[in-house]
């Protein structure tokens, strides 16, 4: 099981953007690789800490870590995993300011002082009815994704010597300090491209549709976004490849309506039916449901099918259905019809006579709303 991401940082739930920037900034000095050299249990927390910065520095993550925890980010979509060394130096620049060289303690960017690129994320809205929804899916969608064409040919930068960052010397009100920043010659990859086949883009690039498979997993609400690492676009000189955000759209269906983990019904019968009673089946997303309605029941009546409405993404439960019972009143009647029910207009029976247990209109938005 996932560690907490609060417990990572030493922080509460409650904390504030500057208190988990601080935790974190704290925690990357402490287990920061050049600090620890060759100690595999620092390396693993120094990741750990990152993982949590990324999404607790982030509101719109944290919101969603906060409602739906390690869940939200589940399926090939999370950040632990896929997050290298490049990825977390690349977030010092925020952390620790330039004076700190990106890398915090001289080290450069990466273990061998080189800052790689990275290519940028793209984004693709997948579509997905209630049934895929309530079961969760693998897609297969095509991507137009920018890749290294063949024949290119990269360097060594000169400007960097390959290390994708110059040093400068800067007088402070400390005295001269060092600093570096990202080389402008390479954009901070450390190489410069020798060979450009034609067709492609100023850094050798061209588009390539590639067929990349998306878990998405079951309970996902529209405009959740998932990540799916390393599917975005190829970054030059062999760099690191951007990632794929897929953004959920749920399609309306044509039975149910979604609130939440929630699904309502409206289950319509006849007069006659209310007044008998009657057993009727239901079409669930995925399997059926019997459901008995008692002689006499009213217009506005809902029955609650528990656990039949759609699963929790954080894997608890499910939620329910609710069947609103509409009784539908004919438009036209026919002669023997129209005069049985003239003949029950003067039957106490047909009289309104609504009970305690009755709620009107406005109780029942009351309860909806309370």
């Amino acid at each position: 099981m996932k560690e907490d991401y609060y417990e990572i940082l030493g922080i509460s739930k409650n904390a504030t953007a500057a208190e988990i920037k601080k935790a974190y900034r704290k925690k990357a000095i402490e287990y920061h690789p050049d600090k620890n050299p060759n100690d595999k249990a620092a390396e693993a927390n120094f990741k750990k800490a990152a993982e949590a910065y990324e999404v607790l520095g982030d509101q719109e993550k944290r919101n969603k870590y906060d409602q739906f925890g390690h869940a939200a980010f589940e399926g090939g979509q999370g950040f632990g995993g896929s997050m290298n060394m490049d990825d977390i130096f690349s977030q010092f620049g925020d952390i620790f300011g330039s004076a700190f060289g990106g890398g915090g303690f001289g080290g450069g960017f990466s273990s061998g002082g080189q800052r790689r690129a990275k290519g940028s994320d793209m984004r693709i809205r997948v579509k997905l009815s209630l049934e895929e929804i309530a079961k969760g899916i693998e897609k297969k969608i095509k991507v137009p994704r920018k890749v290294q064409a063949p024949g290119v040919q990269y360097g060594t930068c000169s400007t960097c010597n390959g290390k994708g960052q110059v040093m400068k010397i800067a007088n402070t009100i400390l005295g001269r300090m060092q600093t570096s920043a990202v080389c402008s010659a390479c954009g901070g990859g450390g190489k410069t491209l020798l060979n450009r086949p034609s067709g492609t883009d100023a850094q050798g690039m061209i588009r390539k549709e590639e067929t990349v498979s998306i878990k998405i997993p079951a309970g996902v609400e529209e405009g959740m976004q998932l990540k799916v690492s390393g599917k975005g676009n190829e970054a030059p000189a062999n760099g690191i490849s951007g990632d794929l955000l897929v953004l959920i759209e749920e399609l309306p269906h044509d039975t149910f309506v979604r609130e939440g983990n929630h699904l309502h019904f409206d289950l319509y019968i006849s007069i006659s039916e209310a007044a008998l009673g009657i057993s009727k089946d239901l079409n669930l997303l995925d399997s059926k449901a019997r459901i008995k309605l008692e002689p006499g029941i009213q217009s506005g009546k809902t029955l609650r099918l528990r656990g039949k409405g759609l699963p929790s993404i954080n894997g608890y439960g499910s939620g329910d259905l609710l069947v609103h019972v509409n009784v539908w009143t004919p438009k036209t009647l026919n002669k023997e019809q129209r005069q049985f029910f003239e003949k029950m207009q003067g039957d106490t029976n047909f009289i309104p006579h609504p009970e305690k247990s009755d709620k009107s209109f406005f109780e029942k938005v009351k309860d909806m709303f309370a």
